[in-house]
């Protein structure tokens, strides 16, 4: 019999409808843990019950160290976090990029409401439940199961507004078959970063999206304002329009590292043209996201900055940390 940990951060999954207020998270996680049927023993704790498109860097660095500090418990074999979909995406990477433990972590939530016709939270967070006990996927970072489909978090994203299964990407570990949870593969674990200091809570990294006729205002009033980082958006395999390299290029003069990452929701960076494209930013200084989508890529930009990443080992730090996962 193992023991899992629970923690509660609301989202749809804690929540019922409040008539013309709409939709808001206010069950708490020991509500939701009793519908587990499983046969180990779990255990609740709430963190947050708020929608996750409330969440700042501050609730995310604070669901790392509960995270940690759980996993560093001897007597717990494994960790669920249930969360808003809106925003998972972020927040199990960060977990993903800091996680020291072989234990499993995994996120879990809901698309129908706890007091809808036909809630998913239940069935997600028994599915959840039994990811986090699984010792063939120990050692594979931080997970997302949902609707019967457990993933990597590296790389995963909400590609659809109400599906019952809203993610997609990254690579599928392991699928229910009945009642039973089937392995099918394994990232293999890579050095763990520092948990994220308290800097982490107000870094600012600006994500700015590129499309015909854009202008570089927003980019320039964001890197004169003085974000920490920007996260360029671009087109296609990491393109962007007239003004932009000269952008980038000031940008890093003033020591603003830029990552280049694409608005296309799949594929990688793969800077290729030139006349200011991918080759000309590239060489302007800008960093290619490689697999990571800009949201992914601003939450490792955001870890860099709060760790005092120097601006000239920034590159390199992200390149090797965004390298794609490999698989057993």
């Amino acid at each position: 019999m193992a023991h899992i940990q629970v923690f509660g951060t609301g989202g749809t999954i804690a929540s019922r409808g409040r008539g013309e207020d709409g939709v808001l998270a206010s069950d708490s996680t020991n509500s939701l843990v009793q519908s587990v049927s499983s046969v180990h023993t779990v255990a609740s704790h709430d963190i947050l019950t708020t929608g996750s498109y409330r969440l700042n860097l501050n609730n995310l660095r604070t669901v790392a160290e509960f995270v940690r500090k759980s996993l560093d418990d001897d007597d717990v074999d494994g960790v669920v976090v249930t969360h808003g979909t809106d925003t998972m995406e972020e927040t199990a990477f960060l977990l993903d990029l800091v996680h020291s433990s072989r234990k499993n972590v995994v996120f879990t939530g809901a698309q129908h409401a706890a007091d809808s016709r036909d809630p998913d939270g239940p069935r997600n967070l028994e599915d959840a439940v039994k990811a986090a006990v699984c010792e063939d996927l120990h050692g594979s970072g931080a997970l997302i199961a949902f609707s019967g489909v457990v993933r990597s978090a590296r790389g995963a994203r909400k590609f659809h507004t109400t599906a019952l299964n809203p993610f997609a990407g990254g690579c599928e570990v392991a699928h229910m078959i009945g009642d039973d949870l089937v392995v099918m593969c394994r990232p293999i674990a890579r050095k763990p970063l520092p948990l994220p200091p308290p800097r982490f809570d107000t870094t600012r990294v600006e994500i700015i999206t590129t499309f015909p006729g854009a202008t570089t205002d927003l980019f320039d009033f964001a890197v004169r304002s003085g974000t920490d980082a920007v996260v360029l958006a671009g087109s296609g395999v990491g393109n962007a329009g007239p003004g932009f390299l000269k952008a980038v290029e000031k940008a890093v003069d003033r020591g603003c590292p830029v990552i280049l990452s694409t608005r296309t929701p799949w594929g990688p960076v793969v800077p290729t043209y030139g006349n200011g494209g991918g080759i000309d930013l590239v060489k302007a200084g800008a960093i290619p996201s490689g697999d990571l989508n800009p949201f992914q890529a601003r939450i490792l930009a955001a870890l860099l900055v709060s760790l005092d990443t120097p601006l000239h080992d920034f590159s390199t730090f992200f390149q090797s940390t965004a390298s794609p996962s490999l698989i057993q």
